[in-house]
């Protein structure tokens, strides 16, 4: 992978994403970011691009209405839906990403994301990866794509991806998909932990041995 220390060899990236849809994990590690989204627009050191033809509306402060943040303020969690298209017609490709991280070492990306359950969407989010810069294309390592034809999770569902890397990287939740195939999906508690101890700890934790309960509720002022 692009910039990656020379120390990551014995496992290039090592990735794992506990059980989808159920589970989450953290270990002993040095916490670099926890994010409840209080505040989408005025998120300190993240970047919102959107690429959907027509560019339409951003990542936005949750709509309560529709469903509760999945822990603090009812509003407290960043979403993006279809009207990432302008008026809800073209292509969405719409990006929210993470301040630039100094990994060292093995990493667990932890958050949680939902959709409404409404039938007939096929509601998408990457996941991905970029050593380099902020532009999307430097992004060029896929973690995990959650949704489309697999289903998105109808209720708050915790994530953990394992990676094994050092260096600057940032991390970015992208929504995409034809306008008229999506609808509204949540993104909250996004935190990272990085220099984890053990190898193996950490990825036994990633695949869900650890306990879910390990996973630190993001700070609410």
């Amino acid at each position: 992978m692009k910039g990656l220390s020379a120390k990551t060899s014995r496992a290039a990236v090592a990735l794992s994403l506990a059980a989808l849809g159920s589970t989450g994990a953290q270990a002993a590690g040095v916490e670099i970011l926890n994010e409840g989204f209080n505040n989408v627009g005025g998120l300190s050191g993240w970047t919102q691009v959107n690429d959907s033809a027509p560019a339409g509306s951003g990542w936005f402060q949750g709509n309560a209405g529709l469903f509760p943040a999945q822990a603090g303020p009812a509003d407290s969690y960043a979403a993006a839906n279809f009207l990432s298209a302008a008026n809800g017609s073209g292509s969405v490709d719409n990006w929210l990403i993470t301040p630039e991280l100094d990994l060292a070492g093995a990493t667990l990306l932890n958050f949680y994301t939902r959709a409404t359950g409404e039938p007939g969407f096929s509601d998408t989010l990457e996941v991905r990866l970029s050593t380099g810069g902020s532009d999307p294309s430097d992004f060029t390592t896929l973690l995990t794509t959650i949704g489309n034809t697999g289903g998105y999770p109808a209720d708050w569902a915790g994530f953990s991806v394992a990676l094994d890397a050092e260096g600057p990287a940032r991390f970015a939740f992208r929504y995409l998909g034809s306008a008229d195939t999506l609808n509204y999906v949540g993104l909250d508690t996004v935190s990272v932990v990085t220099a984890v101890p053990e190898p193996s700890t950490w990825m036994m934790l990633a695949m869900g041995l650890g306990g879910f309960g390990l996973l630190r509720r993001k700070q609410r002022s």
